[in-house]
């Protein structure tokens, strides 16, 4: 195993985990909202603290960049994620005060810090996975790191269900003190991932350019306009994320409680966005075709059973689900390492399912929300690695403008909620349908927008 190889696993373990911490917020906001008996756009506040907190620190770094020079180019990556994951730590840890108080507000700082520490991660891990290769295969590096991103946002609503709404639910009865021992735990992993990263060997990329670059930065026009494709990208898919469990517990879809339906996010909608990162990280090498096809049904057969068995449903009751993984992989074989091409494709296709969702089409109001999940699975990495294109020494600083985008996760789910209240949950999906059809856009206008500055 060579070097890059060693770091590349490492770097695997941290996408893993704020994955699992981002979907552990699809379980929060129905337990803060029969807690603290909430509207919809009041415990969809749970994202806009979290996605406000990479915003606020990403516009920190920025600035920072600007009067002080790159921070990462100064510290080093290894120092900068070893500090994210501590500031992590203290933001699972303020989980504990915050239930003692049985204050919402307490429990929205909570997640801002916690914010503030992926952020930190969020800047500084992305743009090692590009530099630890050949830029033409970068996106496929980053879908294979998002896969293991989406095996933690998989697991965490099954695992974080479970502790919440069953196993430390006092006879049943929520309360605030039910979320105290899952972020007391998720602290202490911090902590111990923070000491094993500091002690582990990893290639520094530190840059001993101190030049100020100033607003360079922003004179690309493909940063410019990734920013607001990562804006709707996270908006979008966190929207949908968080409406989920709701939406599925309407009599008129399938009636679940708060548990069971926490299992369909977790292994259809989250468990279909690993499915296509693991997809994508296979068909974007330079592997002949018959290979990668073999390849990528073997990660087929060999994750869906495992989402059929845990579900709990038949194979004739999900048979939907089987036909859009099909059509996600043949469009991955088509396209092959055409990050732009893929990115339009896959947004179209989601347009395509939530305008099923918004017309309440007889038979279809499940699968096609479910399988968005797996069209979502590429667009985080294309368009990061799309953005980040011919950056150079810019691209640490790119990485930050590109982070302070996540914004759109602070945003968007809350508008959507706010559309939800005043009108119904099915009309409200015009919203994510609307950041789908930017990323269209985005894609479509690539080729013209691309710079590149000496």
């Amino acid at each position: 195993m060579n070097k890059n190889t060693k770091a590349l696993a490492i770097l695997t373990l941290l996408f893993f985990m704020w994955g699992f911490i981002t979907s552990m917020n699809d379980i929060l906001i129905p337990y803060m909202k029969e807690v603290f008996e909430l509207s919809n756009f009041k415990s969809l506040l749970v994202q806009s603290a979290f996605f406000l907190a990479y915003f606020i620190g990403s516009l920190a770094y920025f600035i920072a960049s600007l009067s002080l020079g790159d921070p990462i180019n100064k510290l080093g990556y290894k120092k900068t994620i070893t500090f994210g994951l501590i500031l992590s730590s203290i933001g699972c840890l303020l989980f504990v005060p915050a239930s003692m108080a049985e204050v919402y507000a307490l429990f929205l700082l909570a997640l801002f810090v916690l914010g503030l520490g992926l952020t930190v991660l969020q800047i500084s891990c992305n743009p090692i996975v590009i530099l630890l290769g050949k830029p033409e295969t970068a996106s496929g590096r980053l879908n294979l790191t998002q896969a293991f991103n989406s095996l933690g946002t998989t697991l965490a609503p099954v695992v974080g269900g479970f502790f919440i709404f069953k196993f430390f639910a006092s006879d049943g009865v929520l309360t605030a003190e039910n979320v105290k021992m899952p972020y007391l735990m998720l602290s202490g992993l911090f902590i111990v991932v923070a000491l094993l990263f500091s002690m582990s060997k990893i290639p520094s990329f530190k840059d001993d350019d101190d030049t100020n670059h100033g607003f360079t930065i922003l004179k690309f026009a493909q940063v410019r306009w990734g920013m607001f494709g990562i804006f709707c990208y996270v908006g979008a898919e966190v929207a949908v994320g968080s409406l989920m469990i709701g939406y599925l517990g309407h009599d008129n879809v399938l009636g679940l409680d708060h548990l069971e339906a926490s299992k369909y996010l977790a292994y259809y909608y989250w468990g279909g966005a690993m499915i296509g990162r693991f997809l994508g990280g296979i068909n974007i090498n330079d592997q002949p075709l018959k290979k990668k096809a073999l390849f990528s049904l073997g990660i087929i057969f060999l994750i869906t059973p495992l989402i059929v068995y845990l579900s709990g449903l038949s194979i004739s009751e999900m048979w939907p689900y089987f036909i859009f993984i099909g059509i996600n992989l043949a469009l991955f074989l088509l396209i092959g390492k055409n990050a732009r091409l893929m990115l339009g494709v896959f947004a179209l296709v989601n347009i395509s399912f939530l305008v099923i969702t918004i017309l309440e089409v007889p038979g279809m109001m499940v699968w096609p929300i479910l399988s968005i999940g797996l069209f979502n699975s590429i667009m985080w990495s294309n368009v990061f690695s799309l953005s980040t294109q011919g950056l150079g020494k810019y691209t640490s600083q790119g990485s930050s403008l590109l982070i302070m985008a996540i914004l759109g996760g602070a945003i968007i789910p809350p508008l959507q909620g706010l559309v939800a209240d005043h009108f119904t949950l099915g009309y409200s999906f015009l919203i994510p349908m609307l950041c789908y059809f930017y990323l269209f856009l985005y894609s479509v206008r690539y080729n013209k927008i691309y710079t590149q500055i000496d």
